[in-house]
């Protein structure tokens, strides 16, 4: 078996490095009180030609008083759903070091009702957070018209 040198090994390993970069001072993070506030803050950033286009799923990144750290597009679908990987959720709110988050995606019909698909991601992830002491705040469903809240509703 061939022994490598020290310098063979680095050039052959990924290197793997945690960065945050904030433009927004922390006295001017917006904070989050409720459903409307997450839906005003998340409705600011959200490409409002495609939200009667396409179904997308954003996450906001919270610290312990709720001022936002961040926001997060994690994937775009077509019409009726887009797919979700908790694993690239959780690996967001680590790297921007967030205790808490809110889940957000919208629905093009704008019918702001959850799907039973929501009910199990929604459930899913907020299992997921409990092991990495993350919240779930809530999951918010939007169209332009309105939104779904369901911390709201008494379901998360």
């Amino acid at each position: 078996m061939k022994q490598l040198n020290k310098n063979e090994i680095q050039s052959n390993v990924a290197e793997v490095e945690l960065v945050y970069r904030t433009k927004v001072k922390a006295s001017e993070r917006r904070q989050v009180t409720d459903g409307n506030t997450a839906f005003r803050i998340l409705l600011d950033v959200w490409n409002l030609d495609k939200i009667d286009l396409l179904e997308e799923f954003k996450i906001l990144l919270l610290n312990r008083s709720n001022h936002v750290l961040g926001i997060a597009h994690l994937s775009s679908g077509g019409i009726t759903g887009t797919v979700v990987d908790p694993r690239h959720i959780f690996a967001l709110a680590i790297k921007a070091n967030a205790t808490s988050i809110i889940l957000s995606h919208n629905h093009p019909s704008a019918n702001l009702k959850p799907s039973q698909a929501d009910l199990d991601i929604t459930q899913k992830i907020k299992q997921a957070g409990t092991f990495l002491d993350i919240k779930v705040l809530d999951h918010l469903i939007m169209s332009c018209d309105g939104y779904y809240s369901f911390s709201d509703e008494g379901i998360i």
